[in-house]
This record gives structure tokens, sequence and C-alpha cells, in this order.
């Protein structure tokens, strides 16, 4: 039948579709999982069969793997466009830059040095209790422990600590 459709013969050529098409479209509908695109790449199969069936030579595979092919190569094409639409070269490079402007970073600078500033205020084993469990992850059990003092005192602690701190940091 092919050897007749590459001679253009229209009879051969709709022997051909009744013969393959429910085989060709499932091999689409398996790649593309999409009724329609499967369907219209089915059309598309047959418009290149009707094409290239003088390029189809015996080599030992069956016809039907040719015909296979085809459309497994025009599924999968199909599937890239879907997958990789064109995008503009702005949308590839992203040339803002993320990082703080000069501005942020002095901003950043004088509250971290104001902070600094107000943890020297706190006594010594208060403010190394604040920085243990607030940016070490230390419980207060495991400070009270660690400064020998019972838990509720740690708590009265941390709590007028950063009362002392917000105070301070709105001066």
């Amino acid at each position: 039948m092919i050897a007749r459709v590459a001679l253009r013969d229209r009879t051969a050529f709709s022997a051909l579709y009744d013969a393959t098409s429910a085989k060709l479209f499932g091999v689409c509908l398996r790649v593309l999982n999409n009724r329609s695109e499967a369907e219209e790449v089915l059309q598309e199969v047959y418009i290149r069969i009707w094409h290239k069936a003088d390029s189809y030579a015996v080599t030992g595979h069956s016809p039907m793997t040719w015909l296979i092919t085809v459309a497994r190569n025009l599924a999968i094409d199909r599937l890239r466009q879907r997958k990789a639409p064109m995008r503009d070269i702005d949308d590839v490079v992203d040339l803002a830059d993320d990082r703080p402007g000069p501005e942020t970073v002095a901003m950043a600078r004088s509250e971290q040095a104001q902070v600094v500033a107000c943890m020297n205020e706190l006594p010594a084993d208060r403010a190394d209790a604040v920085r243990r469990v607030y940016l070490g992850g230390e419980t207060y059990t495991e400070l009270a422990d660690r400064y020998g003092v019972p838990l509720n005192t740690m708590r009265t602690w941390l709590r007028r600590s950063l009362q002392k701190l917000k105070e301070c940091l709105t001066r």
C-alpha cells in the first residue's frame, strides 16, 4: 500500500488509513496524552505519509514500524513545542539584581549597630542568655541549667531583657 501511495493512488491511501489509523492514533495519544492534539498530529502523520511515501525503503522492518516511527516522531515534536514555547530574551536572562541596594545596606548596618549597642546595655549574662535562646536555639531549661537559676527566673530574665531591648530600640 505504501508503494501505491507513493504513486499517488488515493484508493491505496484510503485503505492504508483504514488499516492503520487506530494504531497510529493510539501512538499519538500515548505520547501527547491529549485527544485533540493527538487527532491533529494524526492528520499531520497522514499528510507526511502522502508526501514522503516514496522515501520509505524496505529495510527488513515492517511497513507498520515506519508508520509508527513517523507518528511517534511527529507526536514528540508536538510535545516539545508544547513544553518549550519560544521565549523573549528578557524572559530567559534576568538582568535584575536581587541584592540589596546601598541605601538598604546602610539602613541594615545602622539597625545592626543599634541592636548591638542595646545588647551592650544589658548585663552580660542576660545578653548572653538572649543570644543563646533566640539566635542559638537553646531552650529555657538549658539556659536555666547553664546559669544555675530556676526555670521561672530564666523566663523572667528573658522577658525583662526583651522589654529593655524594645525600650532601647525605640529611643
